[in-house]
C-alpha cells in the first residue's frame, strides 16, 4: 500500500479535532475547532447537528493543509466520538429534525424514573449492561419523536434516520450512501443486546422506537463506506469506528483483562478490560462492549462521570475565574491542599456510582478568606475525587487490584492533577506519550482494516510511558479529603 497515514476525526462534546497519524501512531498534523453548547432549559443541553459537520469538513481540510498532504496519502479514516448523543435527520434531504441532544442532557429523567418503577431496570440491565438513565440515547429518541411534530408517523414509514454522531458523520462522509455505526456505540443506546449482539426487539417495544431508524452494525474494524470525492478530493474508506472511551482503551493498548484506563475530557472515563467475559457490576458500572473485532466480543466495565474538564470549562467561562485552562496548573502548585473547600461538578446530576440525575452543583467550605485559587484547585481535585469513586466501586465489584491507571486526555498534561490522581487514588499513574488516544485508537482500528497494523499485539508495542506518577500522598491524609469529599457530595445527592 503507498498511502502510510491515516486520518482521525475525533469528535467530542466541546470540539471537533482532525489528527493525521503516520503507521507508528505519531501525529503529523492537527487541528482543531470549538462549537456552540446549547441550553435551552435547566439540565437540558443540545447541540447543533449541522455545525458539528461543518467544524469536521473544517478540521480535516486544515489538518491536510498543514501535513501538504492529498487524500491519496491516506489509507483510511477513523471516527471516533462523543457517545449516546442523538440526532435525528430526513433520509431524503439529510436535514436534521432537531438539535443534537447531549449525552450530558437529563429531560428524560422522569421517563427513566417512570421505567423503573414499573419495573423495567433489570430487563434492560440483563441485556444491555446499563441502568435505565436519560444519559443513554433511547429516551432521547422517543422525546424527539414525540416532540417533533410528525416525527413518528414519519420514522414508521422509513423517511427518517438515526444515528449517534459517529453515524449522522459518516452519512454527511459518505453523502447518504452509509447508515451505520459499530457495536461499542451501539451499546450506549439502551437498544442494543450485547449478548446477542443486535438490537433487540423487546427494547425497541418497550422505548417505542421503530427499527426503520436503526443503522446497521459492524465490527470496530470495518469497510465502513467511502467518502464522497468532493469531501478531500478523491474517496477515502472509513475504516475504524468506535465511541471514543472504547477508542481511548484501544489507543492505550488496554488489551489484556484487568489492564484499566482513565479518560479527562468533558467528562472522565474509566475502562476496565474484562475480556471475552461479560461482568456484571453490583456497584452500578456499567457492563459494556469494549470492541469486537472478526466477530469476536470483548467486553469492559466503565465508570462514567459527567463533569470534568467541563469543570475548568465552566471556571473559565462561567465564572471567569481564568483566562486559559493551562493556567490551573501554577494556580494548584502554589495552593496545594484546597483549604477544606470542595466542588461538587454535578451540573447534569451525578454520575457513577451515584446516577442521580436530580443533583446539582455546590462549593462547600467556603471561609473569608476563600479566593479564587482555592477554588479553582478544588475544581482539579474533584476530578482525582471522582476517580477514586470509580477506582473503589471496581474494587468492591471484585476486580484484582489494579496495579497501575492508565491515564490520557485534555487535563493529564496538567502534572498537578496527574500527580494529584496518584495521590488520592494510592495507586501509580502511567501518562503515555501520545496522551490524544481517543484519535489514536480510531487510527489503530482503521489500520487494522487496510493492513497498517497486523493484530492487536502488534499495536501494542507501539504504546509508550512518557511518565509515572507514584503516590506520594501520606495514607491518613489520603484519606482525610476524601472523606471529605464523600460527606460534601452527599449533601448534594437528592434524598432517595
Amino acid at each position: 500500500m503507498s498511502a502510510t497515514h491515516l486520518l482521525a476525526i475525533d469528535q467530542g462534546t466541546t470540539s471537533t479535532r482532525a489528527i493525521i497519524f503516520d503507521a507508528s501512531g505519531h501525529a503529523v498534523a492537527s487541528h482543531q475547532i470549538e462549537f456552540r453548547q446549547h441550553y435551552p432549559a435547566d439540565g437540558w443541553v443540545e447541540h447543533d447537528a449541522l455545525e458539528i459537520w461543518w467544524t469536521v469538513e473544517s478540521v480535516c481540510r486544515e489538518a491536510m493543509r498543514k501535513a501538504d498532504m492529498k487524500a491519496g496519502d491516506i489509507a483510511a479514516i477513523g471516527i471516533t466520538n462523543q457517545r449516546e448523543t442523538t440526532v435525528l435527520w430526513d433520509r431524503a434531504t439529510g436535514t436534521p429534525l432537531h438539535h443534537a441532544i447531549v449525552w450530558q442532557d437529563r429531560r428524560t429523567a422522569s421517563v427513566c424514573e417512570k421505567l423503573k418503577k414499573e419495573g423495567h431496570e433489570a430487563l434492560v440491565q440483563e441485556k444491555t449492561g446499563l441502568l435505565l438513565d436519560p444519559y443513554f440515547s433511547a429516551t432521547k429518541l422517543s422525546w424527539l419523536l414525540d416532540n417533533v411534530e410528525g416525527a413518528r408517523a414519519r420514522a414508521e414509514q422509513g423517511e427518517l434516520a438515526f444515528g449517534t454522531i459517529d453515524t449522522w458523520l459518516l452519512w454527511k462522509l459518505t453523502g447518504g450512501q452509509s447508515h451505520a455505526t459499530d457495536a461499542t456505540n451501539a451499546s450506549r443506546t439502551l437498544l442494543f443486546n450485547i449478548i446477542e449482539q443486535q438490537w433487540d426487539d423487546e427494547l425497541l417495544q418497550l422505548f417505542r422506537i421503530p427499527r426503520a431508524l436503526l443503522p446497521g452494525v459492524k465490527d470496530s474494524s470495518a469497510d465502513f463506506g467511502r467518502t464522497a470525492p468532493d469531501f478531500l478530493g478523491a474517496p477515502i474508506l472509513v475504516g475504524g469506528m468506535a465511541g471514543d472511551q472504547q477508542a481511548a482503551l484501544i489507543g492505550q493498548a488496554c488489551f489484556t483483562p484487568g489492564m484499566v484506563k482513565s479518560t479527562y475530557g468533558t467528562g472522565c472515563f474509566m475502562v476496565l478490560n474484562t475480556g471475552s467475559k461479560l461482568v456484571r457490576s453490583r456497584n452500578r458500572l456499567l457492563s459494556t462492549v469494549a470492541y469486537r473485532l472478526k466477530g469476536e466480543t470483548t467486553y469492559a466495565i466503565e465508570g462514567s462521570i459527567f463533569v470534568a474538564g467541563a469543570t475548568i470549562q465552566w471556571l473559565r467561562d462561567g465564572l471567569k475565574l481564568i483566562a486559559k485552562a493551562s493556567e490551573t496548573e501554577s494556580i494548584a502548585e502554589r495552593t496545594g491542599d484546597t483549604h477544606g473547600v470542595y466542588l461538587v461538578p454535578a451540573f447534569t446530576g451525578l454520575g457513577a456510582p451515584y446516577w442521580d440525575p436530580h443533583a446539582r452543583g455546590a462549593i462547600f467550605g467556603l471561609t473569608r478568606d476563600t479566593g479564587i485559587d482555592e477554588i479553582v484547585t478544588a475544581g482539579l481535585q474533584s476530578v482525582c475525587y471522582q476517580t477514586r469513586d470509580l477506582m473503589e466501586a471496581m474494587r468492591r465489584d471484585g476486580a484484582d487490584a489494579v496495579r497501575t491507571l492508565r491515564i490520557d486526555g485534555g487535563m493529564v498534561v496538567n502534572n498537578w492533577v496527574s500527580q494529584r490522581l496518584a495521590d488520592i487514588i494510592g495507586v501509580p499513574v502511567d501518562r503515555p506519550t501520545v496522551t490524544e488516544t481517543t484519535a489514536l485508537g480510531a487510527v489503530y482500528l482503521a489500520g487494522l482494516q487496510v493492513g497498517l497494523f497486523g493484530s492487536l499485539a502488534e499495536i501494542a508495542q507501539l504504546w509508550r510511558c512518557e511518565r509515572e506518577f507514584a503516590p506520594a500522598m501520606d495514607g491518613e491524609c489520603r484519606e482525610k479529603l476524601y472523606e471529605g469529599w464523600l460527606d460534601a457530595v452527599r449533601r448534594v445527592a437528592t434524598p432517595t
